[in-house]
């Protein structure tokens, strides 16, 4: 009796953990871009920053409330979605507002196609043409490959990082807590057997270390270059006086 009170408490402990775990990373992933907003805020400028994966994030969020909505017992998966969904609106307010008209229309649109459009014409036919249990599979199955959307959504990120050796729009603690999210949240998933939660965050996991790797490869890049500069100027100076000096040894 003492063994079977032990196992169930472990087992209790064990679900409990990722879940809140999960939550608890998932609002700090949803915090990890503020220094990016605060930066478009002080430059008045969202030039150089791109809206799409808050975008995807946005409608991501509000795809997993859906499903949390439709499937019993996910109170957890409401709450951070639900706070997700507030602080990515925030997100695209700023970018919005401190945007160039062409970047803010492109912005607008985004909302409109993925969260109106989307959105609704997956909550129209969920409801229309499936009931029960193949609603929620219907739903879990949109929400599993757009997760795989939202994890692939950094790796044009990721590029430019590559392209022009600078990690000024890839923020350390966004990647971070990217890889500790997708770790949580896989094992929330694999232990409640809700694979539509845990597949999607295999490949979370494994762009979070792509990117921590790309930030320190290339995080003093920028530093590099700019102490190699002066030595440039002084041996291009250096080369013209010796040019003066043959010129004036020839007259």
């Amino acid at each position: 009796m003492v063994y079977a009170t032990t196992k169930f408490h472990l087992r209790l402990f064990i679900l409990f953990l990722p879940k809140f775990s999960g939550n608890v990373i998932s609002f700090l992933v949803f915090l990890a871009p503020m220094p990016t907003f605060y930066t478009i805020w002080k430059r008045k400028s969202s030039e150089g920053f791109q809206a799409l994966p808050y975008s995807v994030a946005y409608f991501s969020a509000s795809l997993l409330l859906y499903y949390a909505f439709l499937k019993t017992g996910a109170f957890m998966i409401i709450t951070i979605n639900g706070i997700g969904c507030f602080i990515e609106t925030v997100y695209l307010l700023i970018y919005i507002i401190y945007a160039p008209k062409k970047s803010k229309l492109f912005t607008v649109a985004l909302v409109l196609i993925f969260n109106v459009g989307g959105l609704g014409l997956v909550m129209l036919v969920s409801l229309l043409a499936f009931h029960g249990a193949s609603r929620v599979t219907l739903v879990g199955w949109i929400c599993c490959i757009l997760n795989l959307a939202v994890f692939a959504a950094p790796f044009s990120i990721m590029r430019r990082v590559i392209k022009t050796k600078s990690v000024e729009y890839m923020p350390f603690t966004l990647s971070f807590f990217l890889t500790l999210c997708a770790t949580m949240w896989f094992f929330y998933g694999f232990f409640v057997n809700d694979y539509y939660i845990a597949g999607p965050n295999i490949l979370g996991f494994l762009f979070g270390i792509a990117q921590m790797i790309l930030y320190f490869v290339y995080k003093n890049a920028k530093k590099d270059d700019g102490k190699l500069e002066p030595t440039k100027n002084i041996e291009k100076n250096t080369s013209l006086e010796e040019a003066k000096e043959v010129e004036i040894v020839s007259k």
